[in-house]
Formats: C-alpha cells, structure tokens, sequence
C-alpha cells in the first residue's frame, strides 16, 4: 500500500486548510456518533455489553428505524427506473403507470439518467406549483420552484446569494434560531457568515418572542450586516408548531429591518397536538397583503421527512418568490453551475405533490399508508412528552410536531462538575454515558445551541411503538440511577 509521505510534501495541512472548515460542526453526526458506531463494531466482535445493540435516536432517519416506504412512491420509482420490462407488469396499477409515463415522458430520451434542467423538470415543477396553489390558496409559477438536493441543498444555494463577501463587521449576518438545526450554524461557518443567535422560548413552548428578535438584531448589528431571518417551523430540535400570530410578527419584524426570510417548512405533515396547525409562511405573508405582500422569500421543503421518510433519494425543493429580476437572473446561474438535482429524488417529489386522487386505484392504499405513518408519529409524541415529563429531573415541552423531543436537563452540581474535569460539557457528559450504559444514542443540547446554564439532548421519536417503549424504559431506568449517583 502506498505511504500518505511526510506531511511536509502536502500541499493541505491543518495549518493551510480554509479555517471555515475547521471551525465548522455539525452535531448530529459529531463525536457521540462516531462513538456509536465504534460501539457497534465492537458488539460485531462479540464485546460484552449491557445491551445488544446500538439504538440510533440522533438523527430523523425515518426508514433506518424500521417505518416501511410508502407502496405508491416506490411503485413509481421503480416504474421510471426500469420501465421497459415493468410498465407491462400487471403488478403494478395504471396510475403509478400514469405518472411514470409523465416523468419519463418529460426527460431526454426517455430516461431519468439525462440530465434535466437546472431548477428540475418543467413536468414536476408544475405538479409542486400546483401543491403549493391548493396548500396555501395562492397563485404558484413553476419558474419560482427549483428542485434540490434535499433541502439542505436548497437551504445553501440561498445563504449564497446572501453572503457579501466582505470580511469582519461587512459580513453578511443571518438570524438563525437556537436552539437550531446544525446544518445552519455549520454552513455559516463554511461559508464565514456572522450567526445572529435569537433564544426560542423555552417557557412558552419554544415559541418566537419579537423582543428578542430585536434583542439579538441590534446586538449584532456592530459585527456584520444582518441580512437574513431563518425560521424552523415545525421546529427542529424543538418540535414546537408556531401559530398564525407569531408567524405575523416574525414577518413584520423583517418588514421592518428590511430581512429576507428563509422558512424551513420541511416537517409540514408532521403536526400532532390538538390545536396546532401548520401555517406556511407564503400564505401568511400573502394574506397580510401590502406591504408584506412583495417581501423576499425562500421556503423548504424536503422528500425526507413528513410521512415519506425517503432521505436516501435527496429530493426537495424551494420556492422563491419576490427575488428582483436581475437577482433572479443570479439565482439561475449559480443553480445551472449543479447541472441537476438526483432525478430520482425529483419523482419523489412529484409523488408527493400529485398523490393518488379518490376514484384512483391507488389512492385507498396510499391514504391508509400515509395516515398509519402519521398516526403512529403521533402517538410517539404524546409517549415521549409524557414520559419525560414523569422523571425527576427532566422537563419537557410538549411535541407538538415535526420528529423530535428536546428534554431539559436538571443536572446536580456534581454532574455539572464531573463533565468539567472531563473536559465536557454537561449534556454531552449525560450523553456519552447514556450511549455507553444503554446504547441509546442522542445528540447533545450544546450541539444545536442553548441557553448558558440549560442542559437538553435532542432524541427522535421515529422507532417503532414497541422499541421506543423499551428505549424509554432503558432511558429511565439509566438516568435515574444517573441522578442518584451524582445527587
């Protein structure tokens, strides 16, 4: 095998590699993963361990934990990947065939391996358009959408149109809520933008306080140019549901310090307690008329999360509204420079945007998959909200959607003091003991921000009813004898 040679011979070395990287994080697949998966070799290699195996609750990988694909979309996909031999199959039913032969029908030379256009194929956007109409009572033009490498991609592709190229107090500053998802403090940091952090409410549901909007803001303002406000609704890691009036706000708060919005809108399906309703930001804005009316926006949406859970096949899509001409112009430019999200991940947004309609064979199926799915998420809510609330020296606000639970720690000073000598902080020391007593693996509060002096871990609600019963019962079981131990 050929030798890596001095370091000297390098051209990059962690003293010449670009420093964004290096200060970059992203928790969900930090250390305490990389120790899980350690764990799990080791358990392959017949280690003795007081569990059997590693249970992945860090990340909202919905088909790992064991949710089966929807039938209806997979139908299609397999339709459009192979359809010479399957497209005469009795097996499969005429609208799955119907929809196949539109997208096929929409790429060069009949195949979902030619590239597309640059912003997705014209066929689908007019499907999501079409979506967001119905969604949200409001016209939608194809050539505001753009399809995405999962919303992540999409997520990106804006904070670059944002950023100003300029160093220090010039930076182009974004609101970014905390606690957060990683993937935004992580690409700001590659990206050597200045993160507004604003405090979600911990109090009141994790709700969005306009005071501390304009706390954060006018902090901030003598360390950048603040550009942006992003807002994670239904939120992750927070799993709280936003109502129409805090929406309101938020919109006039941008009005009024001239900010473009990004809405991840990612976990619209994912709504489960009584009273709470998902709310685009689109509709709102809209339905506030002049002068919100013509306001910059960019929303998120994503084939990985609702009740798909199809995070393999990358699919997503944005939709931008309001961009000046010349930016949208831009805009375009920099998409073309990707030559085209996976094709694959494209169907499946077109599946989940033209579902199967009433007086369609499939759509009795579809509708009992769909609402299984979205049923059992809800019933998961309620058990890890009470749960959690039943331990001592745990609270938790309730999951009101999306496919998380974000639990407060109420640490002893001794625990506290324990993780220092370890050189941890609190909840990553709560953490990496839970994952090596149990094998229970979670992601840290510190990883997606907190408020100093709070301690929380982020744990998804996504394995089966009966696992995450016995996950929950292993959980208490260790953070009681934890609390004893350090009381």
């Amino acid at each position: 095998m050929a030798s890596n040679g001095p370091v000297k011979d390098k051209v990059l070395t962690l003293e010449t590699l670009n420093p964004c990287v290096k200060v970059m994080e992203y928790a969900v697949r930090g250390p305490i993963v990389a120790r899980a998966g350690a764990i799990e070799a080791e358990l392959k290699q017949g280690a003795n361990k007081p569990f059997k195996r590693v249970t992945k609750a860090n990340i909202g990988d919905c088909h790992a934990t064991g949710q089966k694909p929807i039938t209806f979309i997979r139908q299609v996909l397999a339709l459009v990947t192979y359809p010479d031999v399957l497209m005469k199959s009795p097996d499969f039913p005429e609208d799955a065939k119907k929809r196949a032969q539109r997208i096929l029908g929409a790429c060069r030379g009949n195949s979902i391996g030619s590239y597309t256009e640059s912003p997705g194929l014209l066929a689908i956007r007019e499907n999501i358009a079409k979506y967001i109409k119905e969604r949200d009572g409001y016209p939608c033009e194809p050539i505001d959408i753009a399809m995405c490498t999962g919303a992540s991609d999409g997520i990106k592709s804006i904070l670059t149109l944002l950023l100003t190229g300029k160093p220090g107090t010039e930076r182009a500053g974004i609101m970014i809520p905390v606690p957060q998802y990683p993937l935004y403090s992580a690409a700001l940091a590659e990206y050597n933008a200045y993160p507004i952090h604003y405090y979600l409410n911990e109090d009141n549901h994790w709700g969005l306080d306009v005071a501390e909007l304009k706390r954060a803001l006018n902090e901030a303002k003598a360390n950048c140019k603040p550009r942006a406000i992003c807002v994670i609704n239904p939120g992750n890691p927070t799993g709280q549901v936003l109502t129409k009036d805090n929406i309101q706000n938020i919109i006039k708060f941008a009005h009024e310090n001239k900010l473009f919005i990004l809405a991840d809108e990612v976990y619209q399906h994912n709504v489960y307690a009584k009273g709470s309703q998902f709310f685009s930001f689109k509709k709102v804005l809209m339905e506030m008329g002049t002068p919100y009316n013509t306001m910059e926006l960019a929303s998120f949406m994503s084939a990985s999360k609702g009740f798909m859970g199809e995070c393999g096949y990358r699919g997503g899509y944005t939709e931008v509204i309001n961009l000046d001409p010349e930016v949208k112009a831009m805009y375009n430019k920099s998409i073309s420079a990707k030559l085209c999200p996976p094709v694959s991940g494209q169907a499946v947004m077109d599946v989940i945007t033209n579902p199967p309609q009433k007086g369609e064979p499939s759509f009795e199926q579809f509708t009992k998959e769909k609402e299984t799915v979205l049923a059992q998420l809800n019933e998961k809510a309620k058990l890890v909200t009470s749960l959690f609330n039943s331990i001592e020296g745990i609270t938790c606000n309730e999951v009101q959607g999306a496919m998380y639970a974000f639990p407060r720690l109420h640490l002893p000073a001794k625990a506290v003091e324990a993780a220092k000598a370890a050189g941890q902080t609190p909840d990553s020391f709560y953490c990496f003991a839970l994952l090596e007593e149990t094998g229970i693996c979670t992601v840290p509060g510190s990883g997606f921000g907190e408020k100093p002096g709070t301690y929380h871990f982020r744990i998804t609600i996504l394995p089966q009813v009966e696992e995450l019963k016995e996950v929950l019962g292993h959980f208490k079981d260790f953070h009681l004898k934890f609390m004893a131990q350090y009381k």
